[in-house]
């Protein structure tokens, strides 16, 4: 079975974007951050009001952080009334941002690299370091376990596009060295996985927990030993603070768990986290792409299967990041809090997922399962 790699990387677009000077540098690798005392800096986020920029800003403020937010002041201006906030736009009204200085700049906004460019080249003069918030779609070839910060990136014929949703991966790569190229020597790179916890907009991760409480027959794709990678928002937060607090630089994959999670893994940290009394059905997963058309990611979400173009989706290298400090909390309580999140939102928020199959459409499946 072949999964379409445009397929996954237009979902992880579609997740992103519609979300002191002259200290020496920490060299990437080394020691973990852990442990370490908290630095208190001067923080921009570009960004902060999203999924991770939320994240960020709660994570940040109780270490002592002093925090600016940089954004259009369109989605959610409401939130953390206390927090400087500077209203501009990233594509050409910048003006804003114009002389200040911080000590680091976290972008969790960038996707086109002459809009990164921009942002970078302006701030390099008064700011010490620049994280770049990146995703793993950067990889030319997810056909192998084990990608690695080394491996190589996807490219683009025409480098002038900005088509990300066909090119989001390539403009992502781009946009990294565009970071790279202003602030030379001063830049991180956290390339994350797929982002899950409370908060997020796309409910790729939130079907899970929210299907297994609902109980009943479940529709599992494969045979529950596919590997999954996700990381809580919460633990990238964290990470990334580290990696401001101690002025590391270098490219780090910000993947989860620590160690290797199975889809049936998975399922079971959400029984567990609801106690519900759900019972999974695994389904072969040739059978569910050629018979019923239940596709990896978009119909079943964090699943990709060990087979085929993109298998490598599901176990990509973390170790460099756990060396400097990335913690990943237990699939059960990321899922018991999401669970909680998302019974806290409004009822039409509610009524209807985001990913996932319909109940109707995973009855239907189902029954064609057990008749086949």
């Amino acid at each position: 079975m072949t999964l379409s790699r445009r397929g996954l990387i237009q979902g992880a677009a579609a997740a992103g974007s519609f979300w002191a000077v002259g200290c020496a540098s920490t060299k990437e690798g080394g020691s973990s951050t852990q442990g370490a005392p908290v630095s208190k800096k001067k923080i921009l986020i570009l960004g902060g009001t999203g999924f991770l920029g939320p994240a960020l800003v709660e994570a940040a403020l109780p270490r002592g952080h002093a925090l600016t937010l940089f954004n259009r002041g369109k989605t959610r201006p409401e939130l953390f009334p206390t927090v400087e906030k500077l209203h501009g736009d990233r594509d050409g009204h910048l003006e804003a941002l114009a002389g200040r200085k911080w000590d680091a700049v976290i972008d969790t906004s960038g996707y086109v690299p002459r809009v990164v460019k921009a942002s970078a080249e302006l701030l390099a003069p008064n700011v010490g370091q620049y994280v770049f918030i990146s995703t793993i779609s950067v990889y030319k070839d997810m056909d192998r376990y084990g990608i690695d910060e080394n491996s190589a990136v996807a490219t683009v014929e025409d480098e002038k596009t900005e088509d990300v949703s066909q090119h989001y991966g390539a403009l992502k790569a781009l946009s990294e060295k565009a970071a790279e190229a202003s602030m030379p020597g001063r830049t991180t790179v956290v390339r994350p996985g797929l982002i899950v916890g409370e908060g997020d907009p796309t409910d790729r991760f939130t079907y899970w927990p929210v299907r297994v409480a609902r109980g009943g027959e479940v529709l599992a794709p494969g045979d529950g030993a596919d590997p999954v990678q996700f990381i809580d928002v919460r633990d990238l937060a964290a990470f990334i603070l580290g990696l401001v607090e101690q002025r590391v630089v270098g490219t780090f994959n910000a993947a989860g768990p620590a160690s290797t999670l199975s889809m049936r893994g998975l399922l079971e940290a959400c029984k567990t986290a609801s106690g519900s009394d759900a019972s999974f059905t695994w389904v072969e997963a040739d059978w569910l792409v050629e018979q019923q058309k239940v596709m990896p990611w978009r119909d079943m979400p964090v699943w990709v299967p060990r087979e085929g173009e993109d298998k490598g989706m599901g176990r990509v290298s973390n170790a460099r990041a756990l060396a400097r400090g990335l913690t990943c909390r237990p699939t059960v309580d990321t899922a018991r809090d999401t669970l909680a999140w998302f019974k806290s939102q409004p009822p039409e928020r509610q009524a209807k997922l985001r990913s996932g199959v319909t109940p109707e459409r995973e009855r239907e499946v189902l029954a064609a399962w057990h008749q086949r």
